[in-house]
């Protein structure tokens, strides 16, 4: 949390009562609420190594923010097409579409907030579409599996979008 609180004082943002912190290495998500760790969860990030370069398809690191909340009130499961909810659950797809990583359930879809780190030109997170979301592979979950976005099981991501609001902090670290 040191390093948030002096990336946030470098880009003179006021840290929220809620902070996520994704760490890439232990294939976890930390949901923070006053400092004070409230619950941990196993996810997935990147098969390639983590940037936040355009089409590089890594995690990219540095602090974000929830730019959007998308899927509220959708049943766990439900597969979104551009963030649309298709109506259908992962596991009534063809087999074809079951081994892709499917977007499912909720989406938080992330902004950069360090300009020229992982916000506008060939770094924004927020362009090249990073989201925090539930996956069709959750038995995968805790090794690299994602292009480029932080994926959880499905009943975490809805329990953990009830929990954050957009504006919310998003750290991203090794």
């Amino acid at each position: 949390m040191e390093q948030v609180n002096k990336t946030c004082a470098r880009l003179g943002i006021k840290p929220g009562e809620r902070i996520l912190v994704v760490r890439i290495g232990t294939a976890t998500l930390q949901f923070h609420r006053k400092a004070v760790l409230v619950k941990s969860y196993v996810v997935s990030t990147s098969r390639r190594p983590p940037s936040n370069i355009k089409n590089s398809l890594g995690t990219p690191r540095g602090l974000h923010e929830i730019a959007e909340r998308i899927g509220a009130g959708q049943p766990p499961g439900t597969v979104f097409k551009s963030r649309v909810p298709t109506g259908r659950h992962f596991s009534e797809l063809p087999d074809a579409a079951a081994e892709t990583n499917l977007i499912t359930s909720r989406i938080l879809w992330l902004r950069g907030c360090e300009p020229g780190v992982n916000r506008g030109g060939d770094v924004d997170s927020y362009e090249r579409y990073i989201y925090v979301h539930g996956t069709n592979h959750e038995a995968k979950l805790g090794q690299p599996l994602s292009a480029g976005c932080v994926l959880m099981r499905n009943l975490d991501i809805v329990e953990l979008c009830e929990e954050v609001r957009a504006g919310d902090l998003v750290w991203i670290a090794d």
